[in-house]
C-alpha cells in the first residue's frame, strides 16, 4: 500500500510538473486555459454550446424556451429532414466557427478528440432505446481528401466513438463525383449538385445493414448533404438514420 501511494504522489508530482512547465492551452484562441483541451473564459463564453438548452429534436437548432421536451422548429415541421433526430454540440458562430475552421482547413486534426467529446456529451437523445448504433462520417471525394489529406468528419467520429464505445463505419458511403463546396449556392442547387453524388458503397456499405446509423459531420447546414447521406444509408437497409455534428448554423448561413 506504502508503494502504491508513493507511485501516486510521484505521478501527481509529474503532472503538477508538466502543467507548470507546459500550461494549458486554450483550443481556440492559443491562451492560457484552466485544464487540457478546454476553452479560456472569454472563448467559452463564446463557444455557443448546446448542451441543456432547447433544441430541435430533428436539426438540433437552438429554441427559445426550456430544455423540457422534445420539439421542432419551424423549418423541419415546413419540410422534414430525411433523419429521425438530430443533435449539436455548439453553434456556428464565434468560438464554434473558429473551431470548425480550424478543423476543417488548419490540419488542427488535435482538436477532433476533445471536439468529439462534446459531441458525445449531447448525443444521449440520439441513443435512447437504440439498438445496434454505429457512426457513419459524411464521406469526401477522393480528389478533396487527397488535396485535404483527412477527413474532418472521420476525426470527429473516432472522437465520439472514445467516449461512447461505438463501431466506426468508415466506409458505408461514398462521393461517386466532386461536388462544389456546400458554402453556397442555396438549398436548391445544393440539393441538385448533390443529386447521385453520394451512394452505398458497393463493398462496404453492408456493415449498416439492420442498424441505426449515426451521421457524424462538422456542420448542418441546409442539411443537403447529411440528407443526401441519410437517403443512402437508407438505400444500404439502415433501420434509422440520425445525425450529430459539431455545429449547427441557420439554413441560410
Amino acid at each position: 500500500m506504502r508503494a502504491k501511494g508513493s507511485r501516486l504522489r510521484l505521478r501527481e508530482g509529474a503532472a503538477r510538473l508538466r502543467r507548470l512547465l507546459y500550461p494549458p492551452a486554450c483550443l481556440a484562441c492559443g491562451d492560457l486555459a484552466e485544464s487540457e483541451a478546454g476553452l479560456c473564459p472569454p472563448c467559452w463564453r463564446d463557444a455557443g454550446f448546446l448542451q441543456g438548452v432547447l433544441v430541435c429534436d430533428l436539426c438540433g437548432a437552438a429554441l427559445p424556451g426550456r430544455d423540457d421536451g422534445e420539439v421542432q422548429c419551424d423549418d423541419c415541421l415546413r419540410q422534414p429532414p430525411p433523419w429521425s433526430r438530430g443533435r449539436a454540440a455548439l453553434a456556428y458562430g464565434g468560438t464554434g466557427r473558429a473551431l470548425v475552421l480550424a478543423l476543417k482547413h488548419g490540419d488542427r486534426t488535435d482538436l477532433a478528440p476533445a471536439l468529439g467529446g462534446w459531441m458525445a456529451a449531447v448525443a444521449a437523445p440520439l441513443l435512447a432505446g437504440v439498438r445496434r448504433p454505429v457512426l457513419v462520417p459524411v464521406p469526401l471525394h477522393w480528389t478533396r481528401l487527397l488535396a485535404r489529406r483527412y477527413n474532418q468528419a472521420q476525426h470527429l467520429a473516432a472522437g465520439v466513438a472514445r467516449v461512447l464505445d461505438l463501431p466506426v463505419r468508415v466506409d458505408a458511403l461514398c462521393r461517386t463525383r466532386r461536388t462544389a463546396p456546400q458554402g453556397a449556392g442555396g438549398r436548391a442547387g445544393r440539393l441538385a449538385a448533390l443529386e447521385g453524388a453520394i451512394r452505398p458503397h458497393p463493398r462496404r456499405a453492408g456493415g449498416v445493414e439492420g442498424c441505426t446509423a449515426i451521421l457524424v459531420d462538422d456542420v448542418l447546414t441546409t442539411g443537403a448533404t447529411l440528407g443526401a447521406c441519410a437517403r443512402a444509408l437508407r438505400a444500404a437497409g439502415a433501420a434509422d438514420v440520425r445525425v450529430l455534428v459539431l455545429a449547427r448554423a441557420g439554413r441560410d448561413g
